[in-house]
């Protein structure tokens, strides 16, 4: 499956602002840059570094009064079809120790929240079966409102909400899984059928050694995907990170399946 990507930003700040950008496609495996273009409106120098698990790159740099950028990229998905119900977990003591920190409470995910519910609602199962009936009950018992959440809504505030945005779909999985036991982290994505058409979130769980994409929206096919970092929650994935006051002027996003 070929995908094809235009994003454009254009932010203006007041003053000279340091900013971490990640928009770029990741190279791996399942998915190949067949070609990319990354071009902005004035000059800049970046430093180019690896994003978290060495998945994707993030770029800094330093922006003065205007920042305005143009992602565009042609990408070859080849990620082969996946039932995540059929797939088994691993006992905790035998996880990896670079899979171990995806148990652990992060910034918008506890899994202490769950730890009553999951058992409540869902019973003895386990492994992908778990995953898969927690991602349909999401789907089914949430409402996407994209009012509904900000940069400080937690898992547990948007699992009380039953609302949100695909980032707080992901976020309440990620935290569901964790309580059970199940390794599970955040990935901001590429999406053809993503509507309305921005950055996508979905979830990723490692099962039967692998990590495996779920998303609990339902708007993205995993063999369709082009993933673009992960991390332990948003707060690792975010397309941009400011540090001075930035104000968004355009954004858009255009995701598109060729063939």
């Amino acid at each position: 499956m070929l995908i094809s990507i235009k994003t454009h930003l254009n932010y203006t700040t007041a003053t000279s602002c340091s900013l971490l950008l990640q928009i770029e496609a990741a190279q791996d495996i399942a998915q190949v840059c067949e070609s990319s273009h990354f071009t902005t409106s004035d000059e800049i120098y970046w430093n180019i570094i690896p994003g978290e698990e060495n998945i994707g790159s993030r770029r800094w740099g330093q922006v003065e009064r205007e920042f305005a950028c143009v992602y565009e990229a042609k990408v070859r998905v080849q990620r082969p079809a996946c039932d995540v119900a059929d797939l088994s977990a691993h006992h905790v003591t035998q996880l990896p120790s670079d899979v171990t920190k995806f148990l652990m409470p992060s910034r918008y995910c506890y899994p202490e929240a769950f730890l009553g519910f999951v058992p409540e609602q869902f019973g003895t199962l386990w492994g992908g079966a778990l995953i898969a009936q927690m991602s349909d009950w999401i789907k089914e018992n949430f409402t996407y409102d994209i009012s509904a959440s900000n940069a400080l809504t937690t898992a547990t505030d948007s699992f009380h909400a039953r609302r949100g945005v695909c980032r707080d779909y992901a976020h309440v999985l990620i935290g569901m899984a964790r309580s059970a036991g199940i390794p599970a982290r955040i990935v901001s994505v590429y999406g053809p059928h993503v509507n309305p058409q921005d950055f996508h979130a979905v979830a990723e769980v490692f099962l039967d050694g692998a990590w495996h994409i779920v998303d609990p929206t339902g708007m993205a096919d995993p063999r369709e995907i082009v993933r673009i970092g992960v991390g332990r929650d948003a707060a690792d994935v975010s397309f941009m990170t400011s540090y001075g006051w930035m104000e968004m002027k355009k954004q858009t996003v255009e995701v598109s399946c060729i063939n």
